[in-house]
C-alpha cells in the first residue's frame, strides 16, 4: 500500500515539474529523429557531435535579427545514460533531455528549465529501433541579439563538450542617387527585411544626429526612398540599418572629397560671432574639410567691398569652427572680413561704431587733401595716394606720416595730389602700434553744378512765363484769328432742359465768337430782327417752325455748311415717341391707298408719286395739323429728326453731326439708327470737332514755311484754350442740371412763341428700312479724329 502510494506521489510531481518548467520558445522546432546521413556528421565524427549554422529570421518588427540552427547526433546508448544538451544565449539557460521511444530507460528526476524531446522513427523506416545506431537532433532557431555567444554542451556519461557562436550584426547594402538641383538624394536598397535611412553631418568620423527623423523602406512595396536635406556640404552623408534594436548603421558619404558645386551653402549654413578679442566662424562641418582662407576689405557701398592689401588673417580650427584673432584689427564699422572659397567671396561686417580708438576725415587743401586724425590713444598713423579698382587699392607715391603723442589727441597729414586725371583716393592705416586694416577714403571730384542746376532753372522759369504771357496776349488781342469756320452752321436743339440750352448758346457764342463762324439757331431767329441779320420775313415766327427748318437745312445742304444736333436724354424720348407717331400713320395711310387703288385700280398720278419720291417724305406738310401750343424747340427737332432720316435713305448725311455736352449727355443715349452719324463729346473732342466743320487756319501770304509752322501751332494752342473755356461754361451748367432733373419742360416755358397748332399732329416720315431699336442701350467709342 505504502509503495503503491509512494509510486503515485513520484509520478504526481514528475508531473507537476513539467507544468513549472518553462518552455523554450518554440518547442515545435526541436525534432529528433534517426539519422539518415549526410557529410554534416562527418566533419564531427571523432569531435564535439554539435554543429551550429548561422541564419536569418523575422522579428516582431519585421527585421532581422541574429539565429542559430543547432544540430546534435546522439549515439542510441546514450539516450539512456542522461545525456543532455545545454544551450546559453545572453539573457537566458535552456536544457533539453534526449529520451527514445518505446524504451523502458530508468527516468531522473527533471531539472530546472529542463525541457525532454522524445526520438522516434518515422513511419517509412522498415527496420526496428533497436537497429538504429545514430539520433540527430535539431533545434531549428536559437536567438539572440546582435553580437551575443551562444554555446551549446553537450554531456553524457563518456562525453563532454561544447561549441560556441557568436551572432554577427548584418547591414544593409544600398545605392545613392544624387540630384544637386533639388537637394536630394535617393536611396535604394537591396531585397530583404525593412530598413530605415537618413541623412547627417558627419564629424570625426562619427555622424551626427539630424534634426529630421529617419525614413522606413519596406523592399517587399517599394525599394525605394527619397531624403531631402538643406545644404549641399561635403560632410553629408547617408545612414542605413535595419530596424530591430542597436542595429549597427551603414554609412556612405557622397560627396566627400570632392568639389562643391554650389559654395553658397556653406556661406548660408554658417554664421559669424563676434568676441572681444576675436571672430568665430562656425560650420556645419569640420573646419579641417573646408580650404577656407581669410582677409580684410573696406566696405565702399553695399555692393563694394575693396580688399586691403596685406591683411591675411591666420585661423585657429577648433572643430567645426575657425577662430580668428581681432585683437590688433582696426574695427571700423566699414572693416569687414572677407572668407574665400574656391573663388567665392563672402563678407562680414560686425564691427560697431564705437569699437575703434581712432577716427579720420578728409578736407581739401590746395592742390592737396588734408586728413584730420584723432585718437584716444598715442599712435602714429600714415597715409598715401592710392588708385582704386575693382581688385583693390593700388598704391602710389610716398607715404606721409603724422604722430599723436601722449599730451594731444589729434593731428593732421598733408597729402599732394598728384596725376588728378586717375582721381586717387587715400588710404589711411595705424602704422604703430600696427594695426591690421587700411581706411579707403576718395575725393569728390565731380565739379559743382548747382550753379548750373540753379541758372537752368531759372532761365526755365523766365521761357515759360514769356511764353504763357505770349499766349494770353494772343487770345486777348485777336489769336482767334488763327482758326475760322468760313461754313454756316445750323445748331438745333433738342431739349427745352435750360442747362441744355445754355450749354448749346454758350457753344454758338464761341464758334460765331472765337471763329467767326456763321451760326443759325431757332432760338436767335424768332423773328426778322436777329443776330444774324437776316432779311425780313425769314424769321421763325414769320415762316413757322417748320418752313424755317426746312428752308435752313436746304441753305446748309447748297452751301456745304454743317448741321449739328445737339443730343440730350430727352431727345430720346422724343425720337422713340416720333416713331411710334409714325408708324401708326404709316398703318393709316397705307390702308387709305389700298382703298384707294381698289376703287381706282390702282392708278395714281404721275405727278403725285414724283413728287412723293423727291421729297422723300420730308417736304410732304400735308400730314402736319396744329392743333396743340408747343415751343419752337420741339417742332424744330421733330423736322431736323425727318430730314436726318430722309438724308441717311438717300446716303447725303455728310453735312450732318451729332454733338452732346460731356455732363449733360452720353454717347450710349444716342439711338443705333444714327450710327453712322459723326458724333462729338464736348469739350473733350473740341479739335476734331473744329475739323468737322472746316476749321482753317488764316492765311498770310509770306510764303515761308516757318510761319506756316507757328501757324499750325497758334491754331493748336487756340483750339486747346477754346475747349478749356467751354468746358469752364460747362462746369457751371453741370450744379443745375443736378438740381434740376425732377423739373418738367416746363422750366422754359417762355420759350414758346408760336401758335397752338404748330405741333398737335406732326407726323413725320421714318426710313421704311430701319430697324427699330431695342430696350438695351449701347455704349458705342466715341469718333475722335486726328489733329
Amino acid at each position: 500500500m505504502c509503495g503503491m502510494f509512494k509510486s503515485r506521489f513520484t509520478t504526481a510531481l514528475a508531473l507537476i515539474s513539467v507544468v513549472v518548467a518553462p518552455l523554450p520558445l518554440d518547442c515545435a522546432n526541436i525534432t529528433c529523429r534517426e539519422y539518415q546521413g549526410g557529410p554534416e556528421h562527418d566533419d564531427v565524427v571523432g569531435h564535439c557531435p554539435v554543429k551550429l549554422t548561422p541564419a536569418m529570421s523575422k522579428d516582431s518588427e519585421g527585421g532581422n535579427s541574429g539565429c542559430v540552427i543547432v544540430h546534435v547526433w546522439i549515439k542510441t546508448d546514450d539516450l539512456c545514460n542522461a545525456s543532455t544538451i545545454e544551450i546559453r544565449r545572453s539573457s537566458s539557460e535552456e536544457i533539453i533531455r534526449p529520451i527514445q521511444k518505446g524504451t523502458k530507460c530508468k527516468k531522473k528526476q527533471r531539472k530546472p528549465h529542463e525541457e525532454r524531446v522524445k526520438c522516434g522513427s518515422s513511419v517509412s523506416q522498415p527496420h526496428s529501433i533497436a537497429q538504429l545506431d545514430l539520433w540527430e537532433l535539431v533545434y531549428d532557431c536559437v536567438q539572440d541579439s546582435a553580437n551575443s555567444v551562444v554555446t551549446v554542451s553537450y554531456k553524457t556519461s563518456s562525453t563532454s563538450c561544447s561549441v560556441s557562436y557568436t551572432i554577427p550584426d548584418p547591414i544593409p547594402d544600398f545605392d545613392l542617387s544624387v540630384n544637386q538641383s533639388s537637394k536630394s538624394i535617393l536611396v535604394t536598397v537591396e531585397p530583404g527585411g525593412k530598413v530605415k535611412a537618413r541623412w547627417c553631418y558627419q564629424q570625426n568620423g562619427n555622424c551626427m544626429d539630424s534634426a529630421f527623423s529617419p525614413i522606413t523602406i519596406d523592399p517587399s512595396e517599394s525599394r525605394s526612398g527619397l531624403l531631402n536635406f538643406r545644404y549641399l556640404l561635403p560632410c553629408v552623408c547617408v545612414q542605413v540599418f535595419y530596424t530591430h534594436t542597436d542595429a549597427r548603421r551603414h554609412k556612405k558619404c557622397p560627396f566627400q572629397n570632392k568639389s562643391h558645386t554650389d559654395v553658397r551653402d556653406v556661406w548660408l549654413s554658417s554664421e559669424v560671432s563676434l568676441y572681444e578679442s576675436s571672430l568665430k566662424w562656425r560650420s556645419e562641418c569640420p573646419a579641417s574639410d573646408l580650404n577656407i582662407s581669410a582677409s580684410l576689405c573696406w566696405r565702399q557701398n553695399e555692393k563694394l567691398c575693396t580688399p586691403v592689401l596685406n591683411s591675411t588673417l591666420e585661423d585657429r580650427k577648433d572643430g567645426r569652427n575657425l577662430i580668428y584673432n581681432t585683437s590688433a584689427v582696426d574695427k571700423h564699422p566699414q572693416m569687414c572680413l572677407q572668407l574665400s572659397l574656391q573663388g567665392s567671396q563672402e563678407i562680414y561686417c560686425r564691427f560697431e561704431a564705437g569699437m575703434s580708438s581712432w577716427e579720420v576725415y578728409m578736407g581739401p587743401g590746395r592742390q592737396s587733401v588734408v586728413l584730420f586724425i584723432t585718437s584716444l590713444a598715442p599712435a602714429s598713423f600714415s597715409a598715401q595716394l592710392c588708385v582704386l579698382n575693382e581688385r583693390e587699392c593700388a598704391p602710389m607715391g610716398q607715404v606721409h606720416s603724422g604722430t599723436i603723442e601722449a599730451y594731444t589727441t589729434k593731428t593732421r597729414i598733408h597729402v599732394p595730389l598728384l596725376l588728378l586725371a586717375e582721381k586717387p583716393c587715400v588710404q589711411v592705416w595705424q602704422s604703430h602700434p600696427a594695426l591690421l586694416g587700411r581706411r579707403i577714403l576718395c575725393p569728390d571730384y565731380s565739379p559743382d553744378r548747382c550753379g548750373v542746376y540753379a541758372v537752368a532753372a531759372l532761365v526755365s522759369v523766365v521761357i515759360v512765363a514769356l511764353l504763357g504771357m505770349f499766349i494770353h496776349r494772343l487770345n486777348k488781342s485777336g489769336a482767334a484769328g488763327w482758326l475760322c469756320i468760313r461754313e454756316p452752321v445750323l445748331l438745333v436743339c433738342s431739349s427745352e432742359q435750360s442747362a441744355h440750352v445754355s450749354a448749346v448758346c454758350a457753344l454758338a457764342s464761341i464758334l460765331q465768337g472765337e471763329l467767326s463762324a456763321s451760326v443759325h439757331m431757332a432760338l436767335w431767329a424768332q423773328s426778322s430782327q436777329t443776330k444774324n441779320g437776316t432779311e425780313p420775313g425769314t424769321g421763325v415766327a414769320d415762316l413757322g417752325p417748320l418752313p424755317w427748318l426746312y428752308g435752313q437745312w436746304e441753305a446748309m445742304r447748297e452751301a456745304q455748311g454743317k448741321v449739328l444736333i445737339i443730343w440730350s436724354p430727352e431727345a430720346t424720348e422724343t425720337y422713340e415717341k416720333w416713331r411710334e407717331e409714325r408708324a401708326n400713320v404709316q398703318r393709316s395711310k397705307r390702308n387709305m391707298r389700298e382703298e384707294v387703288e381698289e376703287v381706282s385700280g390702282g392708278r395714281l398720278g404721275k405727278c403725285k408719286r414724283e413728287k412723293a419720291a423727291v421729297k422723300k417724305e420730308c417736304d410732304d406738310k400735308d400730314w402736319y395739323t396744329q392743333t396743340e401750343p408747343s415751343t419752337v424747340i420741339a417742332p424744330v427737332f421733330a423736322a431736323a429728326l425727318a430730314c436726318l432720316e430722309g438724308a441717311l435713305q438717300e446716303c447725303k448725311s455728310q453735312g450732318v453731326a451729332l454733338v452732346y455736352f460731356q455732363g449733360l449727355c452720353h454717347s450710349r443715349d444716342i439711338p443705333k439708327a444714327f450710327r453712322g452719324v459723326p458724333r462729338f463729346c464736348l469739350p473733350q473732342d473740341f479739335r476734331g470737332f473744329v475739323q468737322e466743320l472746316g476749321g482753317t487756319k488764316r492765311q498770310k501770304r509770306t510764303g515761308k514755311l516757318r510761319w506756316n509752322c507757328l501757324h499750325r501751332l497758334l491754331a493748336k494752342v487756340q483750339s486747346v484754350w477754346l475747349a478749356r473755356q467751354l468746358a469752364k461754361r460747362l462746369e457751371t451748367l453741370l450744379p443745375q442740371t443736378q438740381g434740376k432733373k425732377t423739373q418738367g419742360p416746363s422750366d422754359t416755358s417762355s420759350l414758346k412763341i408760336i401758335s397752338d397748332k404748330t405741333q398737335s399732329r406732326l407726323k413725320l416720315p421714318l426710313a421704311a428700312n430701319m430697324a427699330r431699336s431695342g430696350t438695351v442701350q449701347e455704349h458705342e467709342p466715341l469718333r475722335v479724329l486726328p489733329w
